[in-house]
């Protein structure tokens, strides 16, 4: 999963959660007046828009590479957060006002996204009224009571904001300092927030949330030498005098020991004295109030498609038991006689299939991804420029899923794939090829680098995705690597299956629980039964699920949409399909909704077929 800041997953990121307090207040969107030319009226909404996501949410901006904001965390306060749905109001009726039929080519797909994403966050901000009878909440589509569980928060964005931002000079440390100034504040807004959710009972199940307060802990320790707040300490640019330096160390330490550690612990003993006690003992989004809709919002901001929970849990139930019998035709490939749990049980024992190290690790995926690299000019017209590596996560993360992490907009931070080095025995050797071509490339790194590097789109399109998109290129990547030469041995075929399960089976489980009324139990067990996992993995999948409800369905849903638009190309195009060009045109526009997708591919095929002619 890509960690970086899409509208669509805003509070979801690791990269944004939980840190967000800006003092700059934007004005909402005004109208575009009718003396102005539709196609100019849109590039000033996108141009505004940018800019005003970008003081909004400053960390977004540092992922990003923009550095004007360093010095900033996001306003939560309840003023910013009513001034943010007013905006959203005011920003979706100055798109309508744009007529759609007057625009062409990028400029009408940037409208479709636009109005997607506006009418998506009205509709989100709108969730919570009549929640709390004659009170108004503090929340919005983003800047929900979900923002913090145990998949995020400050307790993981903090570390990973200090490796997105620049330190190379003075002036890059001082706004670092201003901005850890600014982090007690914002963990007061968060708590706020939080208490606001429980006083109506919107929030996590408690079973997931659990672990979150002992996550504090690295930020909470007293050895700065190792704290993640003060990393950029340890080493300076040799520009910065020793003096200047130990002024800094100085001012850091200070921070850490005197601002920002007390209130982390207030934050943290709030979570385990009173929030995580009074969490819902049931699972299952349709127990929130006004869950049912919140559920249906959900799987529209991720998946941004049309589908409804029965037909996303009919879709999975169809995959598991096309992938089921796929497994056992690799099983037969391997010699083995056993049951499919058995020779789950082998792979995953066998010492042959482990690695001994982190570094050992590492240097296999490395190798894997150097040996893709070469081929990848057989699937793509044109590549981007940005570099990536590969690096471990990390040890705050415990074992989350491996990800990667966007590069700078403007080239100058490569991309990485964050691997999981901290438990080797839940990432076996027979994983690492889908696990490549997922995060890296042709997978993430290569849809995200590429949108990044299309110059001729405004930034705001540039910078933008969603789940369905991006996750669901992702596991069409993955596929991919059977063109690529990869899956050389039914142990790595089987990894790849046991991963195309595994988003299979979340379609079943994730709307088995927040629309269907199953336990989390039986969600763990058809984990483990039908998608190969280990039950403690299983287990902090399904824990994942009860907090972000829907996400983790558009991993399927974008792959089966990217597959039919391919096959219907194939089919329409015939000997004058070209897969090269069938791939820039997916991913050459940027992200996209899915809805939008299809209609893009579906004008790209019409004109690679008047050009056959």
């Amino acid at each position: 999963m890509p960690r970086t800041m899409y509208r669509q997953i805003r509070c979801l990121s690791v990269l944004c959660v939980g840190l967000m307090v800006c003092t700059v207040t934007v004005a909402a969107t005004a109208r575009p007046t009718q003396a102005v030319a539709p196609a100019e009226a849109l590039h000033q909404l996108l141009d505004a828009e940018w800019e005003w996501e970008l003081v909004q949410s400053p960390e977004h901006a540092t992922a990003l590479g923009d550095h004007r904001y360093d010095d900033q965390v996001t306003d939560r306060s309840p003023q910013a957060i009513a001034l943010r749905r007013a905006h959203h109001v005011n920003l979706l009726a100055a798109v309508r006002h744009i007529d759609r039929d007057k625009l062409a080519g990028e400029d009408r797909i940037s409208r479709d996204i636009l109005e997607f994403n506006a009418d998506l966050a009205v509709q989100g901000d709108g969730l919570y009224r009549g929640v709390a009878a004659g009170r108004d909440l503090p929340f919005s589509a983003d800047d929900s009571p979900f923002f913090m569980n145990q998949m995020s928060g400050p307790q993981l964005s903090l570390p990973q904001l200090v490796r997105a931002t620049r330190f190379q000079d003075e002036l890059d440390y001082r706004h670092y300092l201003a901005r850890l100034a600014r982090l007690p504040v914002a963990f007061a807004q968060e708590q706020v927030i939080l208490e606001a959710g429980r006083s109506v009972g919107l929030m996590p199940p408690q079973v997931a949330i659990e672990r979150m307060p002992s996550q504090f802990a690295p930020l909470l320790t007293d050895d700065l030498e190792h704290h993640p707040l003060y990393a950029p300490f340890l080493k300076f640019p040799a520009t910065i005098s020793a003096e200047l330096q130990a002024i800094l160390r100085k001012q850091a330490a200070e921070l850490i020991h005197g601002q920002i550690q007390p209130a982390l612990v207030g934050l943290r003993d709030y979570l385990a004295t009173t929030y995580v006690p009074a969490a819902a003992t049931k699972t299952g989004a349709s127990n929130l109030p006004n869950g049912e809709a919140y559920y249906a919002w959900s799987l529209q901001r991720y998946n941004t498609t049309r589908m409804s929970a029965r037909e996303i849990h009919e879709l999975g139930l169809r995959e598991v038991a096309r992938i089921d019998a796929a497994m056992h035709e690799v099983m037969k490939q391997a010699s083995f006689t056993g049951s499919l749990s058995e020779f789950r049980a082998y792979l995953r024992t066998d010492k042959k299939f482990q690695y001994t190290s982190a570094d050992e690790e590492l240097a296999a995926l490395r190798d894997i991804a150097k040996r893709i690299d070469p081929q990848l000019p057989s699937l793509f017209v044109e590549l981007p420029r940005l570099p990536y590596g590969v690096r471990p996560m990390s040890k705050e993360e415990g074992n989350n899923a491996p990800h990667y992490i966007a590069g700078a907009i403007d080239g100058s931070r490569a991309g990485y794939f964050e691997a999981n080095t901290n438990n080797l025995a839940s990432w076996p050797k027979w994983s690492m090829d889908a696990l490549v071509l997922h995060e890296a490339v042709p997978g993430h790194h290569l849809q995200i680098a590429r949108a990044q590097e299309l110059l001729a789109l405004p930034k705001w399109r540039r910078a933008y995705g969603n789940s369905g998109f991006s996750e669901g290129w992702g596991l069409y990547s993955e596929g991919l690597g059977y063109e690529l030469g990869l899956y050389a041995d039914p142990y790595t075929r089987f990894g790849r299956l046991v991963m195309e399960a595994h988003r299979a089976c979340r379609l079943v489980v994730d709307t088995g629980m927040h629309a269907f009324g199953w336990s989390r139990d039986r969600a763990i067990n058809y984990l483990v039964d039908y998608g190969q996992l280990e039950r403690s993995f299983a287990e902090a999948e399904v824990d994942r699920y009860l907090v972000w409800p829907g996400q983790a369905t558009a991993y399927k849903v974008g792959e089966q949409k990217i597959l039919a638009l391919r096959h219907k190309a194939e089919a329409t195009l015939g000997t004058h399909f070209d897969v090269r060009r069938f791939h820039n045109a997916v991913i050459d526009h940027g992200g996209l909704p899915l809805t939008v997708l299809e209609a893009v591919i579906d004008e790209w095929i019409e004109s690679e077929k008047a050009h056959s002619h």
